[in-house]
């Protein structure tokens, strides 16, 4: 059902190294997927069609003499020199090193279809001005001396160049087709046919006006629609993103074999290594070398393939070529030109928006299956992590807890007080959820169906009908939430007075939202469904987006709920918190598996145990004693870090930048991690060398950077950085290192939930780096609610130390919070013995502090300095 969400644990760009982390563990329990339910390329008319196209033989030219430049924008008249078909390219330098380039048709027959509701705002423009032209091109400058861009107008093709050295080309290969909609032959009158006299005829190939799949045909009332375009990058050999796929963090090469696909689909029991459609879609690619970073965004909801070729260019300097192929809508793409990673993030949440900010209970650990049977269930379970002394926060509740699978109920036999068993986990500080999917089953007493059927919600099929599938309940309609008034109303529906059984500690799981059609086309909705005016073909990767968006319109009472448990949201809206099925999804893992997929998921930004209705349970206590201490401990490291989480979350929310990252992404200069991924940073102080081959004795981690210092958190033992590290291991271990320079806040004091420590004190782990110095930040608010927006309702502080003083200072004199924690110790890593240790405050206080230091590991403990967390304080080491 989710199992893919494994995969999908990152920013858009880099879900695939998640999967990767646990593929050892995947190999030894999954199934092959049934590859004949799925198209191949050749199996996708309009694949094959225009991966049939070679390169070279562009038949487009750019009529430079239509050229316009305004102060917004550029455009000029396109022409296929085949079919005399005119498009209009439109260009636009938007701010903050980006370029957007638009291609459509320049007079379609009928509207084609351009993404709405992604962007968060018109991304604003800069002035473009021409420097050069003649009969051939046209050179624009793209502001400052170095910054050009060349249109060439026969064949057409757009260079992007920094002095002399060219960035990205696009069509350089003459790779561009448009196919334009046009009416079919046979239904053509006679002056549709004058008109097309001069033009080449357009020949129709199979597939072109409808297809078959296995037993279902795909109709096409306009016809082909497809488009492409290439994109050449010169001097680059990593290419990411793209996700998401089953497969290593850097794309292959797609060279003889399929391209990759972009088609949401729920792909029971997936391969590895296999750039097959899973659950979502992100068109955006990233490409690296030592130089620059940047990023490409093509912002399209049709089923899309993805060519990558490595190799040389024509200098023999090494080269990337990536190719777009989507079945229906507008060339509509975003050149970002970084030029460093982290420039990159910020472009893209400039057009996007950034990561929802979520609550912190919901970093926390998880506990869901499909399904806990009852509500004696639920208690045992809950009562279970109690007696095992395992923190937990959230309990699930899969498709079984309704009645009869009408989402928004209860089984009345199974769950005969809802709120009586949230209201237990309430006392206890635990919250639960339940899945609401987007199939609605078809059942005149459902008040939910009747509603939308009523109001004319739900997604019609090609003649007008409402549209019905299969799916979990039996026969169902599916809710067209491209619609706004169905969003609108679909939010309402989570209000306390209309879900019933609902209180203020019951979140939602977002699931199913492919959609997934049991007797659909590939297991998903036929194409010619209709959304509106528009296709299914022409939203599809879309659809989950759209389910998310209705459900963060309902805020109750002020509570944060986006992002949590949305397992598939689709084309664009990929946040960092998505789940990994701990455990694996399917069949059975072997103990020490388990073991080492909790030790992996509890270091990645959603920790949550998952399972199939058939797997036998696997509660943590279930494996014997010692592998229960081993998942204990485990569930322990991931709560003692919640603060660091946090602060990962609210910069990400702020600024873009992913909570999960490459190593290459701080390192972007060091060759040795472009092609790392069974290691991760968290955020950039934190770096993660999970153990997941079964029966292993070692592993092998890179430290980056030259100069850099490394931590291991378990002993304190110092590294240099630079270096392949061999790391001997057994059961217990879980490599993990802190960057020396930094300064990382823990809470050590584990309680039954997250909630239970929310006035816990705090223990600060500084780590000295070669210079002796460190610097870190606290971030602290209700930990759910919007006040820290509203009401600047928080507490966000600097840490510094430098000169032997370790100080905390505000970061946000104009917000305030109030706070019970306090400064329980500090553990400084890599010092030296001092004399005496005093602690002096704001209001001109001054005490001594005391200490010990261990010389074998060069740490010096501070032991309760008793200081508030939220006011300014120093420590000096005499």
């Amino acid at each position: 059902m989710i199992i893919a969400n494994v995969v999908n644990c990152l920013f858009p760009f880099f879900p695939r190294m998640c999967l990767y982390l646990v593929l050892s563990v995947f190999l030894s329990i999954t199934q092959a997927v049934d590859r004949s339910n799925f198209k191949t390329c050749d199996q996708s008319a309009f694949c094959s069609r225009q991966r049939a196209l070679k390169p070279g033989q562009s038949s487009y030219r750019a009529l430079l003499e239509t050229l316009e430049l305004s102060d917004s924008h550029l455009t000029v008249q396109l022409l296929n020199n085949n079919n005399k078909v005119l498009l209009l390219l439109e260009l636009y330098r938007l701010q903050g090193n980006m370029t957007r380039v638009k291609i459509n048709e320049l007079k379609p027959i009928k509207p084609r279809y351009e993404v709405p509701d992604v962007l968060i705002t018109d991304p604003p423009t800069e002035l473009m001005s021409v420097v050069a032209q003649d009969e051939h091109r046209v050179v624009l400058s793209l502001g400052g001396e170095d910054w050009r861009l060349i249109l060439s107008a026969q064949p057409f093709r757009l260079d992007i160049m920094e002095g002399p050295q060219v960035l990205l080309s696009l069509n350089s290969r003459g790779l561009l087709a448009f196919e334009q909609l046009r009416i079919r032959k046979d239904t053509k009158s006679q002056t549709d046919t004058e008109e097309e006299e001069e033009a080449e005829e357009e020949v129709d190939q199979p597939g072109m006006w409808e297809e078959t799949f296995k037993t279902h045909t795909d109709t096409k009332p306009n016809g082909p629609s497809s488009i492409s375009l290439d994109f050449s990058l010169p001097g680059v050999e990593h290419v990411y993103g793209i996700p998401e796929h089953a497969d290593g963090l850097r794309l292959k090469n797609t060279d003889g074999g399929d391209p990759y696909r972009l088609y949401n689909l729920d792909v029971f029991q997936y391969e590895l290594f296999n750039p097959m459609a899973l659950y979502g879609a992100v068109p955006v690619l990233l490409s690296h070398n030592t130089h620059r970073t940047m990023g490409l965004f093509w912002l399209n909801a049709a089923e899309t393939w993805v060519d990558v070729s490595s190799g040389q260019g024509s200098s023999e300097v090494p080269q990337t070529d990536v190719r777009w192929i989507s079945e229906s809508g507008i060339i509509d793409v975003f050149i970002m030109l970084g030029p460093r990673p982290n420039d990159v993030f910020t472009q893209y949440a400039s057009l996007t928006g950034t990561q929802a900010f979520p609550p912190l209970s919901s970093l926390a650990y998880h506990q869901c299956r499909w399904n806990y049977n009852d509500q004696e269930d639920v208690s045992a379970v809950d009562q279970g992590f109690d007696e095992h002394d395992i923190p937990y926060d959230f309990i699930w509740l899969d498709i079984e807890h309704t009645d009869g699978k009408r989402y928004f109920t209860w089984d009345n036999n199974k769950f005969p007080q809802p709120k009586d068993m949230l209201q237990g986990l309430l006392d206890k500080r635990r919250k639960m959820v339940t899945i609401v999917d987007p199939h609605i089953k078809v059942d005149s007493s459902y008040k939910i169906h009747t509603e939308i059927r009523s109001r004319g919600y739900y997604i019609k099929n090609k003649d007008g009908g409402d549209y019905e599938g299969w799916c979990w309940p039996g026969n169902a309609g599916y809710p067209d939430f491209t619609n706004p008034e169905m969003r609108k109303w679909w939010a309402s529906m989570f209000a306390y007075d209309q879900y019933e059984g609902s209180m203020g500690n019951l979140y939602t799981w977002n699931d199913m939202n492919e959609p997934s059609v049991f007797n659909g086309p590939e297991v998903t909705m036929h194409k010619d469904a209709l959304h509106g005016p528009w296709e299914h073909r022409d939203i599809h990767n879309l659809y989950g987006f759209y389910v998310q968006f209705g459900r963060v319109i309902m805020q109750q009472s002020g509570v944060r709920l986006a992002g949590i448990g949305a397992a598939q949201i689709g084309c664009i809206l990929i946040t960092p918190l998505i789940p990994a099925d701990v455990g694996g999804f399917f069949k059975t893992p072997s103990a020490e598996l388990l073991v080492r997929w909790y030790q992996a998921g509890a270091y990645q930004p959603f920790f949550r145990a998952h399972a199939h209705l058939d797997t036998p349970r696997r509660e943590p206590w279930l494996f014997g004693p010692d592998n229960t201490a081993l998942i204990r401990e485990a569930v322990r490291q991931r709560y003692t870090l919640l603060p660091y989480w946090y602060l990962q979350f609210y910069h990400s929310q702020r600024t873009g930048q992913p909570v999960m990252r490459p190593l290459w992404v701080e390192y972007p200069e060091d060759i040795a991690t472009f092609s790392i991924d069974d290691e991760f940073l968290i955020g950039k102080d934190l770096l993660v060398h999970p153990v997941t081959d079964e029966g292993s004795s070692g592993v092998t981690a890179y430290l980056p950077g030259n100069g850099e210092v490394w931590y291991d958190v378990h002993t304190f033992q110092r590294h240099d950085g630079a270096q392949n590290l061999s790391i001997p291991v057994t059961m217990s271990s879980i490599p993990v290192f802190q960057r020396g320079g930094s300064i990382i806040c823990r809470k050590n004091r584990v309680r039954r939930s997250s909630s239970c420590m929310e006035n816990d004190p705090y223990t600060l782990y500084v780590a000295l780096d070669s210079q002796g110095n460190a610097e870190g930040e606290l971030y602290i608010d209700d930990g759910h609610t919007f006040k820290h927006e509203t009401d600047k309702q928080f507490i966000h502080r600097r840490l510094s130390f430098t000169g032997n003083s370790l100080s905390s200072s505000d970061l946000s004199p104009d917000s305030q919070f109030p706070t019970a924690s306090w400064v329980e110790q500090v553990n400084i890593l890599g010092a030296q013995k001092p004399d005496a240790v005093t602690l002096t405050t704001t209001d001109g206080g001054e005490s001594s502090v005391g200490f010990e230091f261990d010389p074998d590991t060069a740490v010096l403990t501070l032991r309760k300095p008793g200081v508030n967390a939220g006011v300014n304080w120093t420590l000096h080491l005499r």
